[in-house]
């Protein structure tokens, strides 16, 4: 079987633009189902506020999830989770959508490996490191398919663990401006580093690390390529801005990529990477002096965090209580 590796891109011409959907949560797993500790979410765009709690520090969270306009029947093919472990996870996965054309759903294999990565979170092997937590969920999951994944862990001494197979990414803003970005991974334009259930693919060794101090107040942005193929560092940081409430800011920005990624004379972040790679504009814009432009539509996933500094909490320190799923898991 060919491997699907190319994501389906498109630059944008007119659409229109697609409510916020309600998602249900169906099982995710056994193991999943025994754990009755877990609170589950059935909206894509909610704030668990806060959600993260340890004796040092916490996120306050908020999460919004927008699916391409042609696969909001089925929820897109993002996934992500939020977990209240130790200081905080948030993780992120894109599936890629060229296994359709193997008749393949897009949307299983980052959904199973999402599910796999919240029930490792407190695995010992793991100690909090992302890269680890990566490889025991790609280890774990049998769904056919790949997907792009960022996991970020967060200590309750502020100190942030990152791993990062691909164009999903990460952003620190403190005092307005963004003092730290992942960078994405690709093999060439628009063909991120993926991990896959066959064996052509990267694995947890390709991940790319990072590790940043966290301080109160500062702002983490999390997101699949939706956000980041359409929205500038800029203007993240200043959308963030002028929203207080977590939950209303990932709304924000996931509705300003949604816009961008529908607007066709928009020069996206997107369309500038395609012009620096030699990539064209359509014959008829060209005759007419135009350059390529556009955004890109595909699902936006935007997660926003505030650190939080707490001074006791009547919670047990590792507790693993509540978490929220995006889209249908398994």
């Amino acid at each position: 079987m060919a491997i699907p590796i190319l994501r389906t891109a498109m630059m944008i011409s007119h659409s229109h633009s697609q409510p916020l959907i309600q998602y249900s949560i169906s099982a995710i797993d056994e193991t999943a189902k025994r754990r009755k500790r877990v609170v589950f979410s059935s909206s894509p765009s909610s704030e668990l506020n806060p959600v993260i709690r340890s004796s040092e520090v916490s996120f306050s969270v908020g999460t919004c999830l927008i699916p391409h306009p042609k696969k909001v029947d089925k929820g897109g093919e993002d996934a992500f989770f939020v977990s209240n472990y130790n200081g905080g996870v948030i993780a992120v996965a894109d599936g890629v959508s060229g296994w359709a054309e193997e008749d393949v759903d897009p949307s299983l294999f980052p959904r199973e490996l999402m599910a796999n990565a919240y029930n490792f979170v407190g695995d010992e092997e793991v100690n909090n490191d992302p890269r680890i937590l990566i490889r025991k969920a790609h280890a774990a999951t049998f769904s056919t398919g790949s997907a792009t994944v960022i996991i970020a862990m967060l200590e309750k001494n502020g100190n942030l663990k990152i791993a990062n197979v691909g164009d999903c990414g990460l952003r620190v803003i403190r005092n307005g401006i963004v003092t730290f970005s992942t960078s994405p991974q690709e093999h060439y334009f628009d063909c991120p580093f993926q991990l896959s259930s066959e064996r052509v693919g990267q694995t947890y060794l390709d991940a790319m690390v990072s590790n940043v101090e966290l301080m109160e107040g500062d702002i983490i942005v999390m997101g699949s390529d939706g956000l980041y193929d359409n929205v500038f560092d800029h203007e993240i940081a200043l959308t963030v801005a002028r929203y207080r409430d977590v939950s209303e800011a990932a709304k924000a920005l996931a509705n300003l990529a949604s816009s961008h990624a529908r607007d066709s004379n928009f020069d996206s972040p997107y369309s500038l990477e395609a012009r620096s790679k030699g990539f064209e504009a359509p014959l008829w814009k060209k005759i007419l002096g135009m350059k390529l432009t556009g955004g890109k539509l595909d699902d936006i996933t935007v997660i926003v965090g505030q650190v939080l500094e707490l001074i006791s909490s009547k919670s047990p320190t590792n507790a693993h209580t509540t978490a929220q799923y995006g889209s249908n898991m398994l």
